[in-house]
């Protein structure tokens, strides 16, 4: 059997979908939603909920990731980010909250990228990464793979719990002329944490990170409402058939491995409740929110949300956005909600679908039936 479709005389592709794309369809019992399990596990750390904390300055700061972390969650500070560059970053994310609001503005991302050219330093990376575990929630940060060589002594040092590779893409096998690119497998094989990597889209690249010993892999690009990617690369992951195709290569990998168990983790693109329910409808263990979290009071950005792709220094491809705000961390999490668009109680949301589907924990309920809906954005 094939999925694709001709495009013109000489292109054939495969039809892909996207969360929206697709629905639940309760076709069992139902519970009650207090008697449903949204905790996982990964390695030999427990979580309440399945929500790790994308790396993003606008929504973690070292006091938002021992926020979530207390409430179940996971977050995960970026130490390429303000936090590792300044002392001080809060008149820097000052800054960036005051200027102009133009989506898209050349003076913006200028002005981001002078504020992110401050060099990362070491000893920031040790501190806020020591704050975090003196409150005593588990302690994770991400670097991308360009910068990793440079600075994982100092992460492993500090006392990381989990260690994140996160990049728009990453691959197990690097090709470069001009240096000596990170040997994932035998990086994470002398790593005594386990490690998530990503992103990933696809059957293949999945399959291969996790033959590196990767206890997770991150399926989509990240970045989400501010990506511009697709715009300024031609390069896009539609996300329902993206954590199908590396739960395939998760499958697979069980198999040839003997029954090692890589978790996947849907990470993009997923600012609203149905869209967790759905990327885990899909097979993802847990999801990985930027947009979502950075709605809370207590975000850094105060409802302004950029990533790193924004100030790229020579191939900027994401903007800062305005998210706005919903209300408490707690109450973005799990209510009460008083929105209607599924920005607020996101765990209310996804207890509330599992029981609506008769699933008792995250595991069974990767089993739902889905359709291709033909209400695709409702």
């Amino acid at each position: 059997m094939t999925y694709e479709i001709e495009i013109g005389r000489g292109k054939r592709g495969r039809r892909a979908y996207s969360l929206d794309d697709i629905a639940i369809v309760p076709n069992r019992r139902t519970r009650d939603p207090k008697d449903v399990s949204v905790s996982w596990q990964i390695d030999a750390y427990q979580f309440d909920m399945p929500v790790i904390a994308a790396p993003m300055d606008s929504a973690m700061s070292p006091a938002t990731a021992i926020a979530l972390g207390r409430l179940g969650g996971l977050g995960v500070l970026d130490l390429e980010g303000l936090w590792t560059r300044y002392e001080d970053p809060q008149a820097v994310l000052d800054q960036i909250a005051a200027l102009d609001d133009e989506t898209n503005s050349p003076a913006v991302t200028r002005k981001m990228q002078e504020l992110y050219q401050a060099p990362i330093q070491p000893d920031l990376i040790t501190s806020r990464l020591a704050e975090i575990r003196a409150a005593g929630v588990t302690v994770a940060g991400s670097l991308t793979p360009q910068r990793t060589q440079e600075h994982y002594k100092t992460v492993v040092a500090a006392g990381v719990d989990i260690f994140v590779i996160r990049g728009t893409t990453v691959s197990a096998e690097h090709v470069s002329k001009d240096h000596e690119p990170l040997n994932l497998k035998q990086f994470i094989y002398e790593l005594d944490v386990p490690v998530i990597v990503g992103g990933a889209a696809g059957y293949t690249p999945a399959l291969h990170l996790m033959r590196t010993g990767a206890a997770g892999v991150l399926v989509g690009f990240g970045g989400g409402a501010t990506s511009t990617t697709r715009r300024a690369l031609g390069i896009h992951s539609p996300m329902a058939s993206a954590i199908s195709d590396v739960t395939a290569a998760r499958r697979d990998y069980m198999d040839e491995s003997g029954g090692r168990y890589v978790h996947v983790i849907a990470d993009g693109g997923m600012g609203a409740s149905g869209d967790i329910v759905k990327a885990i409808a899909m097979g993802a263990d847990a999801v990985m929110l930027g947009t979502a979290l950075a709605r809370a009071d207590e975000a850094p950005g105060r409802g302004w949300h950029w990533g790193q792709e924004a100030h790229h220094l020579e191939s900027p491809r994401g903007d800062r956005v305005n998210v706005g705000t919903v209300g408490p961390l707690e109450e973005v999490l799990f209510g009460p909600g008083h929105h209607t668009n599924g920005t607020s109680n996101l765990i209310g949301a996804l207890r509330r679908s599992m029981a609506t589907t008769g699933y008792s924990d995250l595991k069974e309920f990767q089993r739902v039936d889905v359709v291709v809906s033909p209400y695709a954005g409702n």
